[in-house]
């Protein structure tokens, strides 16, 4: 069985740190008090702020595939590849950034989706794929603790120029990387 792509959407199919920024900064918080990595709830919270109100200023045109994103989307859509999404974004913003960009996951789950921050088991439920027949592609720490707390592989957007590796990681260095380790 082909080994499915699950992926991070901010900061591993978008490059979306100027539309995450954004309504922050239009709230009155300096650029570089704002972290990335987890819930808006979380954020808006350690910055006293109202997530509606940062909502109504989110900008779902302003988040951009980064370079060889659509063409590693356009690849799995053609194949029939299975693939999904796993994201802490709010579902508002991420099913808008989907749909813009006409990409269709198998399933893609946001914050909405989980019990505090993003978690596979419920992907893999909503999938029927067992932790060995997936590959996790994300950006953070988080992103590398979910794989891990799941059991299963993980891989990071090199890409990213965010993205830290550490030792034991698959470093992919453009999205079309990915492909030779989906079988």
């Amino acid at each position: 069985m082909p080994v499915v792509p699950v992926f991070d959407l901010d900061g591993t199919l978008l490059d979306s740190d100027a539309a995450l920024v954004a309504p922050f900064v239009a709230l009155g918080v300096p650029p570089e008090e704002i972290t990335f990595g987890h819930t808006l709830a979380v954020e808006c919270d350690r910055l006293g702020l109202d997530v509606d109100d940062y909502l109504a200023l989110y900008d779902d045109q302003l988040a951009l595939p980064y370079d060889g994103v659509e063409e590693l989307v356009a690849q799995l859509e053609a194949r029939n590849d299975r693939w999904a999404v796993c994201s802490n974004k709010h579902p508002l913003g991420g099913t808008a950034e989907l749909a813009r960009l006409g990409w269709t996951p198998d399933v893609a789950m946001f914050a909405d989706s989980f019990d505090g921050p993003k978690q596979l088991g419920p992907v893999l439920q909503a999938i029927g794929l067992q932790p060995d027949d997936v590959i996790f592609v994300g950006d953070t720490d988080h992103d590398r603790r979910c794989a891990h707390d799941a059991g299963c592989a993980f891989a990071l957007a090199g890409w990213n120029p965010r993205a830290s590796a550490v030792a034991g990681d698959l470093v992919l260095g453009r999205p079309a990387d990915l492909l030779r380790h989906l079988g």
